[in-house]
């Protein structure tokens, strides 16, 4: 398909318009056109661990009517359908670390009030010898690699939420910054340990984890300190 759409003589069709200098817009999706053309680059198909937009790329595959592609693609997909899960182990810890935050509250044109508030500090660590499952989490919590993370196995998070009686400008000056979770349309924010490991435990049970300790009262799941799981 791309070989017609730029032969001589060939109509240029409603998806592909171009845009002078050379260059040409074409409306399909621009993400999964990277794995396309690296298909067509190295004969092979190589997708990150966790990818899961295969059905998309199949879709762009069989527009652009790269059949090797699509052969490639039913072969993942047939070999992701009884995966041998491997074993793996699953850590989080998070801490939380209150202080007293003093400000000047405006009441009125020359009128300055001293206000305090709590701010609560959240401090998360991860460690996972699961990639594929360190990658959901850092997609679940919005981090790119790189971005608050060390690299390897493990991934640390840092966030406060803000308090409503906090001026706008005293959080950001302060450094501070909130944690969300969730795709487009549908984020949350973490607005304390219980959200925090609510998420936690949906990616752990999504790829084959069962929660092996509590630290420390096994009676309180969502207010603990630790969350061990195992995959065995």
């Amino acid at each position: 398909m791309l070989g017609a759409m730029f032969r001589a003589g060939t109509p240029m069709s409603a998806n592909g318009n171009p845009q002078g200098g050379g260059h040409y817009f074409i409306d399909r999706d621009g993400k999964a056109f990277r794995h396309i053309l690296n298909f067509l680059r190295l004969g092979r198909l190589d997708l990150p661990l966790g990818y899961g937009e295969t059905a998309l790329l199949r879709a762009e595959a069989d527009f652009y009517q790269i059949r090797p592609l699509l052969d490639a693609l039913r072969e993942l997909e047939a070999s992701r359908g009884t995966p041998a899960p491997t074993a793996a182990l699953l850590h989080a810890d998070v801490d939380v670390s209150p202080r007293l935050v003093h400000f000047s509250a405006r009441r009125g044109p020359h009128h300055y009030e001293l206000s305090s508030v709590q701010v609560d500090t959240f401090r998360a660590n991860l460690f996972c010898t699961d990639p594929e499952c360190l990658a959901a989490m850092k997609a679940r919590f919005g981090v790119a690699d790189g971005d608050r993370a060390e690299g390897g196995p493990h991934f640390h998070l840092e966030w406060a939420p803000h308090p409503t009686e906090l001026p706008e400008v005293e959080y950001e000056r302060l450094g501070l910054q909130p944690l969300w979770t969730g795709g487009p349309g549908e984020r949350r924010e973490v607005v304390g340990t219980p959200s925090f490991l609510e998420e936690v435990l949906r990616v752990a049970l999504e790829h084959g984890f069962r929660l092996d300790s509590v630290f420390p009262d096994p009676e309180d799941l969502l207010n603990s300190r630790s969350l061990r799981f195992v995959r065995h």
